[in-house]
């Protein structure tokens, strides 16, 4: 239960007040730019099963593996799409923790 609390407030809850201590003056449109990290979960398409409760995302799906967790980084670091790459690490962040609680 607190898993999956965690794990869906960091996905939903974060990013608008994120966008609201960073970017007050543009929050709506800040908040649903960090909240369209979510779309990262497209690759859950192709696995079977699409989801599964006790499967860490981390390193699974093509999406949520380190290469790409790298380039989530270099947009971050970029000016002109921080933004976007804060919305995709938030994303990893909120899958990340999720796998670490999984025994709880």
């Amino acid at each position: 239960m607190i898993r999956h609390f965690i794990h869906y407030g960091i996905h939903f809850a974060l990013p608008p007040l994120i966008a609201w201590i960073w970017y007050r003056r543009s929050f709506k449109t800040a908040a649903l730019i960090l909240l369209s990290g979510i779309i990262l979960d497209i690759d859950h398409l192709w696995a079977n099963p699409v989801f599964d409760t006790g499967r860490c995302s981390i390193g699974f799906h093509t999406l949520h593996q380190w290469p790409f967790i790298a380039l989530y980084i270099l947009l971050f670091g970029i000016k002109q799409t921080r933004i976007a790459g804060l919305a995709l690490l938030i994303h990893i962040l909120a899958d990340t923790a999720d796998c670490l609680l999984m025994d709880f």
